[in-house]
C-alpha cells in the first residue's frame, strides 16, 4: 500500500486507524496526520492527532485533507449506509483517496451461525464484497491512478455446499472473532458438537468444494486503489 502513496503532500487522514500501524506509516510521509476510529485511537506517537468519529458522518469541512486513507473498513459498513460513507470520504479528500478492501471475497466461506438469533452471519463482520468496478462506482468524482493487489487464494464455495454447511451449523467459522453477529450484535460462542448427520453434511460439502477447486482460478486477497479527484471541466 505504501508504494501507492503520493508525494509532496501535507495532510492525511487515516479512517479506521485501530492500533495506528498505518497512521505511523503515514507520519513518515506527511507532516500532518490524523487517525480516526469509532473509539479514539491510542497511538503513542506525538506526530499523530487521534480523534473519535464515524465514517458515515465525518466532522471535518470539505477538502480537509490532501489524502484520505481508508483500509479494512468499507467491507464492514452496512449496505444501507455504504454510499453515504463513501460520499463522506470523497467530501473531505482534497485530492487523493486510498482505499483498501478484500478482493472479490466470497462471503459464504467461513460464515457463522449465531446461536442467539439463529441467523447466518458473514465472516469477520464483512457484509460487502468488492472488485475494481464496484469501487469505481462508489467514488464517481475520482479516477483510478494506482492499483495494487496483496496475497493470493482460491477460497470460494457454491450454493449446494453453503446449504449443507448451514444445515450443519457452519462449524468452519471463526467463532473466536471479535466482530459480533451482524444481525443481533451478540458475541459468537462456539457451536455445539455436531451430530452424526451434521458431520456427514459437512463432509459432503467439503468434498464438493474440493472438486470445485479444480475449476477455480486463484485471485488476490486484497485490493488497494489510489484515486485522484477529477479535474473540473473548464
Amino acid at each position: 500500500m505504501t508504494r501507492l502513496l503520493p508525494c509532496n503532500l501535507d495532510s492525511a487522514l487515516d479512517v479506521g486507524a485501530r492500533d495506528g500501524f498505518i497512521s505511523k506509516l503515514l507520519a513518515g510521509h506527511f507532516p500532518d496526520v490524523t487517525a480516526l476510529d469509532l473509539e479514539e485511537p491510542r497511538i503513542d506517537d506525538e506526530r499523530i492527532r487521534c480523534l473519535k468519529g464515524d465514517v458515515t458522518g465525518l466532522n471535518f469541512p470539505d477538502a480537509s485533507f490532501d489524502l484520505v486513507l481508508c483500509a479494512e473498513v468499507l467491507e464492514h459498513i452496512p449496505s444501507r449506509t455504504l454510499v453515504r460513507a463513501c460520499g463522506e470520504l470523497s467530501r473531505v479528500a482534497r485530492e487523493y483517496l486510498l482505499i483498501g478492501v478484500p478482493y472479490k471475497q466470497d462471503l459464504r466461506v467461513g460464515r457463522l451461525t449465531c446461536h442467539a438469533c439463529g441467523k447466518q452471519s458473514p465472516p469477520w463482520g464483512h457484509v460487502n464484497s468488492f472488485d475494481e468496478n464496484s469501487l469505481k462506482e462508489l467514488f464517481p468524482e475520482f479516477e483510478v491512478v494506482g492499483l495494487s493487489f496483496v496475497g493470493e487464494g482460491s477460497a470460494g464455495t457454491n450454493p449446494f455446499s453453503t446449504f449443507l454447511t448451514d444445515l450443519a451449523g457452519n462449524p468452519y467459522g471463526d467463532y473466536s472473532q471479535e466482530e459480533p453477529c451482524v444481525y443481533c450484535g451478540a458475541k459468537f460462542r462456539s457451536p455445539p458438537d455436531r451430530n452424526l448427520l451434521q458431520k456427514a453434511l459437512t463432509k459432503i460439502a467439503f468434498y464438493v468444494n474440493e472438486a470445485q477447486k479444480a475449476f477455480s482460478k486463484r485471485s488476490p486477497n486484497w485490493i488497494h486503489v489510489l484515486f485522484q479527484r477529477r479535474l473540473a471541466p473548464v
